[in-house]
């Protein structure tokens, strides 16, 4: 038992740093273009394999926000079923530059 519950928490972490990725080149994405919500969320996509993200972005004068949510199922046997799902977010802000 306390094995799986490492594998879960290991998971939880390895999913929760693939979101701060995501939300990182996704503001990247987002700083440096004239339409910051596509490219926001193509560019999250794109990072990392998880699905469904979901892809928040705003702008503010001369910067860009993006948050990145993921719900990541706790799944592995006998942890699964005790643990509820956890909602994994990271969110960056970068300054915008001329597209």
């Amino acid at each position: 038992m306390l094995v799986l519950g490492i594998v879960q928490v290991v998971v939880v972490v390895r999913d929760q740093l693939a979101v701060e990725l995501a939300a990182r080149e996704a503001a990247r994405a987002a700083s440096v273009t004239a339409s910051p919500r596509p490219a926001a969320s193509r560019a999250a996509n794109e990072a990392i394999s998880l699905r469904p993200l979901d892809v928040a972005t705003t702008t503010a004068s001369n910067r860009v926000t993006v948050t990145v949510r993921y719900q990541n199922d706790t799944d592995v046997p006998l942890i699964g079923a005790l643990i509820n799902a956890v909602e994994l977010q990271a969110t960056v802000t970068m300054q915008r530059e001329p597209p």
